[in-house]
């Protein structure tokens, strides 16, 4: 990596261009993305983005574990597409047990079965069309977008139609959302926007106890 490279001041959402062989190294310990040879470097997450994106990993990643349906990770974690020419790091990844073959230590390398992004005053532009495009393009099944900031509160579950493209996701009769990357889970939009937020604990024998009935 160059020393220009080494040295470049960064500031928040700061945007610079770098080869990728170079971003590896600068990235090494930073949230930041590559995009065809553009790196963008994030914001720190505000408080309610924190708390939200811890449950609702956590919430995820246990009953993940729990059907062996696969794994869960959080950002900074890269998925990395090639062909695509970009490095992103979605807030939540869930891979498939059947594609943990992308993984390897420090990236995935090809789409995730899930990706889910929480939008920040920053990233709305970014959240709700640049990324939701790339990971239609990149053929990640399913795609959450949680927008946690007040006064805008709202939950959009897309998910790939047979021609490739994100079709928006109806609640069942209960206002509840059944992902497909994960049979046999539900959310509760509401349980977002709860202050404090839910304790997953207490969510875990609800999920359990009422099962994917979609339907009813």
């Amino acid at each position: 990596m160059s020393s220009q490279v080494a040295e470049l001041p960064v500031r928040a959402e700061a945007r610079f261009r770098m080869t990728f062989e170079e971003f590896l190294a600068f990235a090494a310990d930073r949230h930041a993305e590559w995009v065809d040879g553009e790196v963008t470097v994030f914001l720190p997450n505000s408080r309610v983005h924190q708390h939200l994106f811890l449950f609702l990993g956590t919430l995820l990643a246990w009953f993940a574990r729990r059907s062996d349906l696969g794994t869960v990770l959080q950002a900074p974690f890269a998925m990395r597409v090639p062909e695509l020419r970009w490095w992103r790091e979605p807030d939540i990844l869930f891979i498939a047990a059947r594609h943990l073959d992308r993984l390897d230590d420090t990236r995935l390398l090809g789409p995730a079965d899930l990706a889910v992004e929480l939008i920040s005053d920053e990233s709305v532009e970014s959240d709700t069309r640049t990324k939701r495009l790339a990971y239609q393009e990149a053929g990640v099944p399913e795609y959450w977008l949680l927008d946690p900031r007040p006064g805008h509160q709202r939950a959009t579950f897309f998910q790939i139609d047979d021609a490739g493209v994100f079709r928006e996701q109806p609640l069942d009769a209960r206002g509840r959302y059944h992902p497909r990357a994960l049979p046999g889970f539900w959310l509760d939009p509401a349980w977002l926007w709860q202050d404090p937020l839910p304790d997953p604990d207490d969510l875990k024998p609800l999920i359990l106890r009422q099962p994917a009935d979609a339907n009813d």
